[in-house]
C-alpha cells in the first residue's frame, strides 16, 4: 500500500491535472473503500467546515474552490456529491478527491450524489472519459464499485443534514436513513433513490418529480423533518442555481451548487458553505477558473433525457433548449439557437444568467 509520502506525491500530480495509472487508481480505491466502508449512511461531522455542492468534472474549477475555501487539511470539506459527468475531467476531479479523503480521512467526507452511479455515467460522460483516457473501462469500474461505498448523507453537529438531494415519503427519522443498506447500485425508486434525486418544491406535500426519480417535496415536509429530527437546516446540492446557493422553504433548505458557468456555458455562479465553530454560516462565491484548453475529444455534447412515466426520451440538450425555448419566446429555433439560450432548472434562461419569465411557463427538464 501507498505510504503517505506516495499519498502526497500522488495528490500534487493530480493537482496538476494529471490523472494517475490505472494500477494507481486501483489501488486507491481499495483504500478508499476500507475507509467508507467503516462510515456511516448518516456520517456524522464537526465544524469548522466547509460544504460543496455539485462539482461535475470541472476540474479547474475544484482547484479554484480550494484557492477560494483554503486547501486540505488546512479546511475541512464536505462534497456532496456529483463529481462526475458532463465536464472534461471527472477523472481527475474523482480521483483528486478520493486521494485526498484517503490522505485525510477525518477531514474530508465525501457523499454519494446522484451521479455516482453506474447506469448515469453510461450515459452522461465518465463512462466514455475513463475510455478514452485508459483505453478500457477498467477504472470506471473500479470508481463505480467505489461509490456503492459512499455515505448517504452527512450530519454536522447533530443540526445541519447534508445529502445530494432530498427527502424521502418514506423517511421520517435520521434512524430510519441509518437503517438502510447503501452498499448497492442505486436503485430507480424507494428510500434511498430519493435521497439522491428528490428537490424543494414551493408547493406544499410530496409531488411527482419531474426528473423521473425521487420526488418533490413543501415547506411542510422539510419543516416537519428537521423539527422531527432536531435540525436546523437541510442543505443540499443537485440543482443549478444562478447565484451559487440559494434559500428556500422558509430558510429550512438551502441549496448549494459548486460548479461556476456549469456545463461551460450556463453563465452561472458557484458556491461553497462555510461553517464556524460556533455554527456561524457564511457563504463564499467564486467564478470560474480561467478557461483552459479543452481536450481534443471527439466526444459529443452528452445526451440529456426527460422520463414521463415509464417512457425515456432522449433529447440533444442545444436542440431540445432551442425548440421548447422557441415555442414560448415565438422566435425561430435556429435565430434562439445562433443567440445562446439554453435550458435550465425549470425556467428558460440566458446563458449569460438572465432570466426570462416567458410567461412563467415552465419545462420538465432538469440539467443538474
Amino acid at each position: 500500500m501507498p505510504s503517505q509520502s506516495d499519498l502526497d506525491l500522488q495528490i500534487k500530480h493530480l493537482m496538476d491535472c494529471k490523472p494517475l495509472s490505472e494500477a494507481e487508481v486501483k489501488t486507491l480505491c481499495e483504500q478508499a473503500r476500507a475507509i467508507l466502508v467503516e462510515e456511516w449512511n448518516v456520517q456524522p461531522v464537526k465544524c469548522p467546515v466547509t460544504v460543496c455542492g455539485d462539482i461535475h468534472g470541472q476540474f479547474h474549477d475544484l482547484i479554484e474552490l480550494f484557492r477560494i475555501g483554503g486547501n486540505a487539511p488546512d479546511t475541512n470539506y464536505l462534497f456532496m456529491g456529483d463529481y462526475v459527468d458532463r465536464g472534461y475531467y471527472s477523472v481527475e476531479t474523482v480521483t483528486l478527491l478520493v486521494a485526498l479523503k484517503v490522505r485525510y480521512r477525518d477531514r474530508i467526507t465525501i457523499l454519494r450524489g446522484n451521479h455516482e452511479s453506474r447506469q448515469i455515467t453510461q450515459v452522461y460522460g465518465f463512462y466514455d472519459e475513463c475510455l478514452r483516457k485508459y483505453g478500457n473501462a477498467n477504472v470506471w469500474k473500479y470508481f463505480t464499485d467505489l461509490f456503492d461505498y459512499l455515505p448517504l448523507t452527512a450530519l454536522i453537529e447533530s443540526q445541519i443534514f447534508c445529502l445530494h438531494g432530498g427527502l424521502s415519503p418514506s423517511l421520517d427519522t435520521l434512524d430510519n436513513i441509518r437503517a438502510l443498506d447503501r452498499i448497492q447500485e442505486v436503485p430507480h425508486e424507494g428510500p434511498m433513490c430519493d435521497l439522491l434525486w428528490s428537490d424543494p418544491d414551493d408547493r406544499c406535500g410530496w409531488g411527482i418529480s419531474p426528473r423521473g426519480a425521487g420526488y418533490t417535496f413543501g415547506q411542510d415536509i422539510a419543516g416537519k423533518f428537521n423539527h422531527t429530527n432536531g435540525l436546523s437546516l437541510i442543505a443540499r446540492a443537485h440543482q443549478l442555481v444562478m447565484e451559487g446557493y440559494n434559500w428556500s422553504q422558509e430558510k429550512n433548505v438551502v441549496t448549494v451548487f459548486s460548479a461556476p458557468n456549469y456545463c461551460y456555458r450556463c453563465g452561472n455562479m458557484a458556491a461553497i458553505l462555510e461553517i464556524g465553530e460556533n455554527m456561524d454560516q457564511n457563504f463564499l462565491r467564486f467564478d470560474p477558473a480561467p478557461r483552459q484548453i479543452e481536450p481534443d475529444t471527439t466526444r459529443k455534447t452528452p445526451d440529456y433525457f426527460l422520463e414521463i412515466g415509464t417512457e425515456v426520451l432522449f433529447f440533444s440538450l442545444e436542440l431540445f433548449c432551442c425548440y421548447c425555448a422557441a415555442a414560448v419566446l415565438s422566435c425561430p429555433a435556429r435565430e434562439l439557437e445562433l443567440s445562446g439560450w439554453v435550458l435550465q432548472g425549470m425556467h428558460i434562461m440566458c446563458s449569460r444568467g438572465e432570466a426570462a419569465s416567458a410567461t412563467t411557463k415552465y419545462f420538465l427538464f432538469y440539467m443538474a
